[in-house]
């Protein structure tokens, strides 16, 4: 085969020699924009994993490579004078230039033939080749020629950086922060060889413009931070090797993600050949978590093993199932790092706004080691113990240390024993909204399993006010004695707390249970349904609501007071004002529902007020010493829709309205959000609206063992978690979680005592079998 690659990065140097090496006779070429052995930037880092791959297919070129790597374990934040090292972490980094040298030098011992110099400015110049690989960078030339077939998505991201060296050697990972007085500049520091360090100096765009560094040249703006990292470095300086760009060195990042990653020859204006993206051209991973060079080689082999699988030729009649191949295996590995990428980059992009300020050193340190959700509580014990044990003792503030799922959390006068709650599940099981004995098995299972405090399904505020025939209420006094019977059983057979959460259906009423069709209208036996604006949920199938006039907002205020003070007669210790997924209050919030002209419409100060109104006076009703949330939905996932930044100015103005904490919920306002799912994936809304808003959450959604509930309160994402569907499953789930973990100091009921050491042991044995394999 006759195969060009344009671009002699890692990507490209590597499918070159290891097609040569699949087979001799292979005509290669690798076209470089610059000249021999000459290269710019510093260290990179990639994974034992991805060298261990690469020593199955080249022995030669992964020994010369291991030879020269800078191998450390810890990772060492430096920020607010103190200095906080963690082991466990099992880094290598390499030079770039010394890497592309070693790629390039067993390239020319198997013959692949190198070209120096030449800038490529279209596939053209290849005519007679059997496949073009276009390794060609982050600014690829060939992805924009035929970008309306790669179909690539580009986000400039707002951060500034510049990639420096020092002569300063670092012993770990190192990661330092500094404020300025216009915010905070970080640098992501490690050693790649025997005398030299990567120094990356990061800072969001305002600071950046705020100190002018848009109107600096590269060598300025190497003075520039050796001044701001001056007690760091302790007189070394910084070097850069960039001083081929016009203009600033400073760049954005670019997350570059394509939907197609080749290209037919039938749609190329030359030859017969297919063109294939491969490395930054197709793909780009932030810096943050080092995963950029990694993406690269893997693309590589994993090309190359899809001709090994044909013998290591293919026909051009089996180049496109070939490429597909590729493309789908890489695809979801490629995805799956640039997600936890993703999540690390935003934890640099906003730490100097959410984190520095607020967090003490030993929490800080905690979230940037878990920023990209991809290392956990119980993965940070198998790195480090005796640095997470000492974590647990300072975040308890005990001496002996605890997980912090089980630290209790006081709010106003009420302290829960532990961080679980169990959160609002809707069980359609009421009789004209009075509860049963099915609510009292229900709920009272789930005091008597562990968590600290356990919250009702929504209860509605009128008979009008209810999504199903089958919801509770509290409009009546039989509807209280109902709910009142249920609290003083929690409260004598169980250390948990019960929370009432109260609110209206609105636009979503009236439907069948959610079993014979959720958000179905009734065939009959209705009711009217009212919202901030004339709408039907689903359209062309939900009842109409109508525009709520004054008199509406009137009766409805009165009916989430009278609904309070009976939630205090019944002796709830917790309200939560329902305010998300589309229902009565959310329908003012939200810019989808509310088309008001009004003082209720139009922007989001106006969109608050009816619901402030009534938070405010259902807060005058609810008894001082106990605590009130408002559940939230933070994303509407919708354009036009509620964003997560409109999300921290709600909890602001719940906040200043008087409310305790935000429970983070999101979505449910309309049929045609586009949800992104996946583990614990609403906790950066809570996160968010925490750490900017400055007010307790809850998290919820996809929460689902004891290693997640760790890790979110360990980092100050939220305060409490909120756990569904786990307690639909298990009731005891609390109380199973503690003994999976091995943490024994909790509390069973009496009766079920008996139970614990059994469980506790199963657990402790299986996780003895899993230690020996």
């Amino acid at each position: 085969m006759r195969i060009v690659c344009i671009g002699g990065g890692p990507a490209g140097l590597t499918f070159a020699l290891l097609m040569k090496k699949l087979d001799p006779g292979h005509d290669i070429t690798v076209v470089e924009r610059n000249r021999p052995y000459d290269t710019f930037g510093w260290g990179v880092v990639f994974s034992d994993a991805t060298m261990a791959h690469l020593r199955r297919w080249d022995e030669e070129t992964a020994g010369a490579i291991e030879a020269a790597f800078a191998h450390w374990d810890d990772i060492v934040l430096e920020f607010k004078g103190r200095s906080i090292r963690s082991g466990g972490h099992g880094f290598v980094g390499i030079g770039r230039k010394r890497l592309l040298n070693i790629l390039q030098a067993r390239c020319e011992s198997l013959g692949v033939k190198l070209e120096f110099d030449r800038e490529v400015r279209s596939d053209t110049e290849f005519p007679d080749t059997d496949l073009v690989v276009a390794s060609d960078g982050i600014n690829s030339v060939l992805r924009q020629k035929y970008a309306d077939v790669f179909r690539p998505d580009i986000v400039a991201r707002p951060n500034r950086f510049i990639w420096l060296g020092t002569k300063k050697l670092y012993d770990a990972f190192t990661f330092v922060f500094e404020r300025t007085e216009h915010g905070w500049f970080q640098a992501h520091v490690y050693k790649f060889d025997a005398e030299t360090s990567t120094f990356i100096v990061e800072c969001p765009e305002h600071v950046w413009l705020a100190h002018g560094l848009d109107k600096l040249d590269a060598d300025a703006s190497v003075a520039f931070c050796e001044k701001v990292f001056a007690r760091h470095l302790r007189g070394a300086t910084l070097m850069t090797n960039a001083r081929h760009l016009r203009g600033s060195a400073w760049l954005n990042f670019q997350r570059i993600r394509c939907e197609q990653w080749w290209v037919g020859a039938e749609r190329r204006d030359v030859g017969h050949a297919p063109l294939v993206l491969m490395g930054d051209a197709v793909h780009t991973a932030h810096f943050a978590i080092g995963s950029g060079t990694k993406l690269a080689l893997e693309d590589a082999i994993e090309l190359a093993n899809q001709f090994r699988q044909l013998g290591g030729d293919a026909s051009p009649s089996e180049l496109p199932a070939l490429l597909d191949r590729y493309q789908a295996l890489r695809a979801v590995e490629v995805l799956r790092l640039q997600n936890a990428a993703w999540n690390a980059m935003e934890w640099f992009e906003v730490c100097g706004a959410r984190y520095c300020d607020p967090l003490e050193p030993e929490q800080f340190m905690y979230s940037l080691l878990t920023r990209s959700q991809r290392i956990s509580h119980e993965n940070l014990r198998l790195r480090d113990a005796g640095w997470l044990e000492g974590y647990e003792r300072w975040f308890a503030r005990r001496d002996a240390a605890v997980p912090p799922m089980f630290t209790p959390f006081t709010v106003r006068g009420v302290t829960l024993k532990n961080r679980v709650v169990v959160s609002p599940m809707a069980q359609y099981s009421a009789i004209d909204g009075v509860v049963g004995d099915y609510h009292l098995v229900h709920l009272g299972a789930r005091a008597m399993g562990g968590a600290a405090l356990v919250m009702c399904e929504m209860t509605c505020v009128s008979a009008d006010a209810r999504i199903t025939k089958g919801c509770p209420g509290l409009y009546t006094e039989a509807q209280g004695d109902a709910w009142a019977r249920i609290v003083d059983w929690v409260h004598t057979h169980s250390d948990a707390h019960i929370g009432m959460q109260l609110g209206h259906a609105g636009a979503k009423g009236a439907t069948h249970l959610g079993w014979e069709g959720i958000d179905q209208p009734l065939d009959s036996g209705g009711w009217p349904l009212i919202s901030a604006s004339a709408q039907q949920y689903l359209p062309g199938v939900s009842d109409w609501s109508r525009a709520m006039t004054r008199a509406d907002m009137d009766r409805v205020l009165h009916d989430f007071v009278a609904c309070t003070r009976r939630a205090a007669e019944a002796g709830f210790d917790w309200l939560e004002l329902h305010c998300a997924h589309g229902y009565l209050l959310s329908s003012f919030i939200s810019p989808l529902t509310n088309r008001r002209e009004d003082a209720y419409g139009g922007s989001l100060e106006n969109r608050l007020r009816y619901p402030l109104d009534v938070f405010a006076a259902v807060r005058a009703a609810w008894p001082a010493p106990l605590p009130m949330s408002v559940r939230i939905s933070t994303h509407d996932w919708v354009e036009g829709g509620i964003t997560p930044a409109d999300a921290v100015e709600i909890a602001r103005a719940f906040k200043a309205a008087g409310a305790d904490m935000i429970d983070c919920s999101s979505g449910q306002v309309s049929k045609d959000e586009k949800p992104i799912y996946g583990r614990m994936y609403q906790t950066p809304f809570a996160d968010r609206v925490r750490n900017e808003a400055g007010i307790a959450t809850i998290a919820v959604g996809a929460i689902s063992e004891a290693d997640h509930v760790n890790s979110i309160i360990a980092a100050g994402r939220a305060d409490l978690c909120a756990v569904a569907r786990p307690h639909l499953a298990n009731p005891a789930w609390t109380l199973t979680e503690a003994a999976r973990i091995g943490w024994k100091p909790v509390n069973w009921p009496a009766p079920y005592r008996s139970a614990k050491p059994q469980l506790e042991a199963n657990f402790q044995r299986e996780r003895a079998m899993q230690e020996k394999a």
